[in-house]
């Protein structure tokens, strides 16, 4: 019998060691994707990324818990804490959150200036660790494919175009520029020039080659298969439709501050110098212009079947409204 238990012990212990390995192993590889998801919508992104849905789930910044990294169903339910992370400009795929870290102004207010953006961060769904992508202040973080891009600041080169693997490797700079990564659709990132022009650039992230295909003053691009909209700064900011194949058409003529693309709607923060500053809604066909709220209003995200706001300078208040505009505006309270 001590011969049997003498023989027995060590292979136990051989295969418990080598199945925590094997756990282990699993656990932690990294699940890759086998397209160009993109991460969240040019929209949101371009408003810090609060919300992300993907999959049937919302993935938001909560303003009832300090702003940290929450989940719930696209009805509204099955609220759920994942992260005592501040959280912005928030991605996902099939298997990750992405998102920028924002914890060095915990203790003070809720803050998107980069001193207060302190690390590129992956959330793994299934075993609810994080990893850290770039220790350096990051923001306006977009996934595309297996890719994060992003803007990464430091004390030597100031602000870059950085991107790094979804695994944390292959971190590189991109461009010397701090172009906004918001705009991604498939394969392609769409971006305004910064430096020596405001032309609109097609950016192909497999073969790095780069190409202008609007040229004029322009900013803030969003891009889809069918339209690329953007403002145009010659004409008071004021919103562009670009459909492939025909001539720019302009959808509005008031100043705009900040806009969110869903389907066949642009909402949008007007703010004229008539002082009728307001958030606004029309359809991507120039038609049916509506005011939703008076005020000044910022942080413009759509998920769920709702447009999410606040109030510029009170941004720890979120207000919604359903989209299909037959709803009050109520606060967002998970």
């Amino acid at each position: 019998m001590k011969k049997v238990l003498g023989i027995l012990i060590p292979l136990i212990i051989v295969a418990a060691i080598a199945g925590g390995a094997i756990f282990y192993n699993y656990s932690n590889r990294t699940r890759w994707n086998d397209s160009y998801v993109n991460g969240n919508t040019a929209g949101n992104l371009y408003n810090n990324g609060l919300f992300c849905e993907h999959n049937g789930t919302v993935y938001f910044s909560n303003p009832n818990d300090n702003h940290y990294l929450y989940s719930m169903n696209t009805g509204g339910g099955e609220v759920k804490k994942l992260y005592d992370d501040i959280a912005s400009f928030i991605n996902a795929d099939d298997h990750y959150v992405y998102y920028v870290r924002n914890n060095v102004g915990a203790d003070t207010e809720f803050s998107f200036l980069h001193v207060n953006t302190n690390s590129l961060c992956r959330y793994d769904l299934r075993t609810g660790k994080v990893m850290v992508l770039d220790t350096e202040p990051c923001i306006y973080a977009s996934l595309i494919g297996n890719y994060i891009y992003y803007i990464r600041y430091s004390t030597e080169t100031a602000s870059n175009l950085y991107r790094v693997r979804i695994d944390g490797t292959e971190q590189e700079q991109v461009d010397t520029n701090p172009y906004f990564t918001c705009s991604a659709n498939g394969q392609y990132l769409y971006y305004n020039g910064i430096e020596s022009d405001h032309n609109i650039y097609q950016y192909d992230t497999t073969t790095a080659i780069s190409q202008a295909i609007c040229l004029g003053n322009f900013w803030m691009p969003s891009a889809d298969n069918d339209n690329i909209y953007f403002l145009d700064c010659e004409r008071n900011y004021s919103l562009i439709k670009l459909a492939r194949s025909q001539s720019p058409v302009q959808l509005v003529d008031d100043r705009i501050e900040y806009y969110n693309v869903y389907g066949d709607t642009v909402y949008f923060q007007r703010n004229n110098l008539e002082g009728d500053a307001a958030l606004c809604s029309i359809n991507t066909d120039g038609s049916n212009y509506r005011v939703i709220m008076e005020g000044n209003y910022t942080n413009i995200n759509i998920a769920s079947g709702y447009l999410y706001f606040s109030e510029h300078g009170a941004e720890d208040i979120i207000y919604q409204t359903p989209l299909n505009g037959n709803g009050e505006v109520s606060v967002f309270a998970p």
